[in-house]
């Protein structure tokens, strides 16, 4: 059986993203973490998004800059199966997706259930809380960075009950990033 788990920035008060959907603050250029992403994104898995967070990795993954910027994970982002989640969109043209348009929470339990690599969620605020109160969720990563944003996008927004989570570990960074891995409770 696959296990679920969200890779995501977060602010110190709790956002994903400000309140104009820039999530620019979180991508801080230090030696150490961008070692760590590196190695994070030469990991196994299948890379999970709703439709937003998706247009926002093809936009930029697949291009020179990213290369240029980030060689070893844009390598890794453009190999990695991906699956976007979207009742809108016609088809998916970044390589190696999948369209699915069907029960985001139907569709991912039927996944879960199917040998393969383990399913990762990035970004994709709506679906993690969808997900999360749905219980099926194994393992949520956050790298929670050295600033407040005031306000933005939670994504636990919405979420029906309360989600009691098991703090498993923890990684501090030079440049202000604290790592840390939750289970469910």
């Amino acid at each position: 059986m696959r296990k679920l788990m969200v890779f995501n920035s977060m602010s110190l008060d709790g956002f994903i993203a400000d309140t104009k959907g820039d999530m620019s603050w979180a991508h801080k250029q230090d030696e150490e973490w961008n070692s760590f992403m590196a190695r994070n994104a030469s990991g196994e898995g299948v890379l999970v998004f709703g439709r937003k967070t998706y247009e926002m990795m093809a936009g930029y993954w697949p291009t020179p800059m990213a290369a240029q910027n980030s060689p070893l994970v844009a390598k890794r982002m453009n190999e990695l199966q991906k699956i976007v989640f979207s009742r809108t969109m016609e088809k998916a043209s970044w390589q190696n997706t999948t369209l699915l348009k069907g029960d985001l929470v139907e569709d991912v339990r039927r996944l879960k259930q199917q040998a393969g690599p383990n399913l990762v969620i990035l970004g994709s605020a709506s679906m993690v809380a969808q997900l999360s109160d749905a219980r099926l969720i194994d393992e949520y990563q956050i790298a929670v960075g050295s600033i407040a944003l005031g306000g933005g996008k939670s994504m636990f927004a919405g979420i029906g009950e309360k989600l009691a989570l098991k703090l498993v570990s923890t990684r501090s960074f030079q440049n202000g990033n604290v790592f840390l891995t939750y289970h469910p409770a």
